[in-house]
């Protein structure tokens, strides 16, 4: 099976044409029926439009001209063309319609391909490549780049469709008169021309303009997230400077856009214009010369003036592709992001979690990462070093170490949310890598020291089931049907947060704000307990995540997993004595190495930076209670 790593690149290479060209190619085969109707359906206008003009031109010499002249039409004659521009103007009608249509389908499809693709790769990437990147990019990429990717797909089916038009028009400008004809073809050339200057011109502007969307989006959801902070600490008029200046800058780079276009639109819709105007003088003298027929430079005439429209979707497609290749190399900086968590192919027991511990050996752990020395020479950092520790099933071990010590990053490994440099952690004696995601995640639950709180329903906070049905707003809110009402409260119980969710207006159904803003942190934290709980993990990974709890309902937190969580391993983070006395055994940290494990006394007595660090928080409470 090869290694996601592996799979072919989905950015673009070569030149602007070839990458363009690309570009298409792969839009339209990933949607290969629509895109067809709607080209089919462009080309049927286009020859619509062909077939009108001759047709006018037709009715010119032999009905229009006659009657003037008094030469004598017959009825039939006049509903005879009458008919045929109706007919004609039926078949345009039809392939206007499912042009739009279809075109409008594929180009929301690429879209939308875009998007799926995009968050289906954060998925798949590390935490570690997510931390390097703010949110208001993420959010960027998936949006207004994977946008900007597709929106070339609109006007494209037109556009290929004027290319069969114009072919068909210049055959019958030519065969009309040759002159007239040579002077009407002229204009596609020197519309190629003006666009690829406009592609010049606009290509490093629009670049700007995408880049400045997702900085404006980053400033925007930093100060959303920050809201409270935001207001407690009164920065409201900052943040609201530097959003207007992120704002402006966005604004200046999309006047410079429109500034290049109101330069070369103009230009590129007087060509055919202009054509018209030669056609006209030239046809004139040659009519007066008896040279050609008047219906010749009526054809040619009309065929230039409708033309002026559907040549301008030529140069909608040669303006939108700098922003589509923008674009698509920004989302493809997503789509071809490395540094995959290899997916293992091997089942860790059963599908189902059981009420068994799981083994978890760590041997020779080392997590390394790029740095820079005091010279500003690229190194590398150890995180951690040499880690080796075992916790056999069942049994609880508390991690302990000063803040920077390691704890998270090792947590980040043991859950394998990262892999280690160096080393190896397994799960019941086999290698993490090599276990099925989904063994993973049914057997091991992660609760963070920040809990993550939905805009949804106790219940479905807790359960986080895929149902969803609307609420009385037509907001989808999780109907948590995976789980019995029982087994969330038997786990809201053992996490101490029944309670307080008895105590909410609508018990499990109470919809809680976003990120949990009406709950206290400690409330949080026990909600993001209950979510781990209530899945029956093998091994229970707590960092810290109970730090914002107050120590006795701490306690019984961990009394009650001990109780009511059959024989689960747990991992805890702490730095509280009480909470770190309830783990069978301790593993010191400091540095990224593993100074000491042993039993909470043992360390006491013989790890004297163990016992320093134990005791600081009794130390604090202590000096505090004397200080009052």
């Amino acid at each position: 099976m090869p290694s996601p790593d592996d799979r072919p690149l989905h950015a673009l290479s070569g030149g602007a044409v070839r990458r363009s060209l690309l570009l298409i190619g792969r839009g339209i085969a990933s949607q290969p029926r629509t895109f067809t109707i709607a080209i089919v359906a462009s080309v049927v206008y286009g020859i619509g439009l062909v077939a009108s003009g001759w047709l006018l031109g037709r009715i010119t010499d032999g009905v229009v001209l006659p009657a003037i002249e008094g030469s004598g039409v017959s009825t039939g004659s006049i509903w005879l063309a009458g008919l045929g521009l109706l007919l004609i103007g039926a078949v345009t009608a039809v392939g206007v319609a499912l042009r739009r249509i279809y075109a409008g389908i594929g180009a929301l499809d690429v879209q939308a391909g875009h998007r799926r693709a995009v968050t289906r790769q954060y998925l798949r990437l590390p935490m570690t490549w997510h931390r390097r990147h703010p949110a208001g990019q993420l959010l960027s990429n998936a949006n207004a780049d994977a946008e900007a990717a597709g929106g070339v797909f609109m006007p494209l089916p037109f556009a290929l469709g004027v290319l069969v038009m114009i072919i068909v028009a210049g055959v019958a400008m030519i065969a009309a008169d040759p002159v007239l004809g040579i002077i009407g073809v002229s204009v596609l050339p020197l519309v190629l021309v003006v666009n690829a200057v406009y592609r010049n011109y606009m290509s490093p502007a629009i670049t700007h303009v995408q880049h400045q969307r997702a900085v404006v989006a980053d400033v925007a959801h930093e100060s959303f997230e920050a809201a409270a902070v935001v207001k407690a600490l009164g920065t409201e008029d900052f943040e609201e400077r530097r959003f207007a200046a992120a704002s402006r800058t966005l604004r200046d780079a999309n006047i410079a856009v429109g500034r290049i276009r109101s330069v070369f639109d103009p230009v590129i819709d007087l060509l055919p214009g202009l054509a018209t105007l030669g056609v006209l003088a030239v046809g004139a003298t040659r009519v007066a010369a008896g040279v050609v027929d008047t219906g010749a430079v009526i054809t040619t005439a009309y065929l230039l003036t409708v033309m002026t429209f559907p040549v301008r979707a030529i140069g909608f497609v040669l303006g939108d592709l700098p922003r589509s290749l923008v674009g698509h190399d920004r989302v493809s900086r997503v789509i071809d992001a490395r540094g995959y968590l290899g997916a293992g192919r091997h089942r860790l027991g059963d599908a189902v979690p059981t009420d068994e511990g799981l083994r978890l050996d760590l041997d020779g752990v080392g997590v390394r990462v790029p740095s820079h020395d005091a010279d500003g020479a690229a190194t590398e950092a150890d995180l951690l070093t040499d880690v080796t520790f075992s916790v056999p099933a069942g049994r609880t071990v508390a991690i302990v170490g000063s803040t920077g010590a390691g704890k998270s990053t090792l947590v980040d490994v043991i859950a394998r949310l990262r892999d280690p440099s160096s080393g190896v952690v397994r799960y019941d004696g086999r290698d993490a890598r090599e276990i099925a995601d989904a063994d993973r995640t049914g057997a091991i639950a992660l609760v963070a020291q920040s809990a993550f709180v939905f805009e949804d329903t106790v219940r479905g906070n807790v359960t986080l089931a895929d149902e969803v049905e609307p609420d009385g707003e037509g907001l989808p809110v999780s109907t948590g049907s995976g789980y019995t009402d029982e087994q969330v409260w038997a786990a809201l119980a053992i996490a101490q947060a029944d309670g307080f969710v008895a105590a909410l207006p609508d018990g499990l159904d109470t919809v809680i704000g976003e990120r949990g803003a009406s709950l206290s942190g400690g409330q949080r934290q026990r909600l993001a307990i209950a979510r781990a709980l209530i899945r029956r993990p093998r091994l229970l990974i707590l960092d810290d995540a109970t730090s914002a709890v107050d120590p006795l309902v701490e306690q019984a937190i961990l009394a009650g997993l001990r109780r009511s969580a059959g024989d689960v391993t747990v991992i805890l983070v702490a730095y509280r004595t009480a909470t770190i006395g309830l783990a069978d055994s301790v593993v010191h940290v400091e540095r990224g190495r593993v100074v000491d494990a042993g039993t909470h006394a043992d360390l006491l007595g013989r790890d004297r930076g163990y016992r320093r660090l134990v005791t600081a928080y009794q130390r604090g409470r202590e000096e505090r209670e004397v200080a009052r």
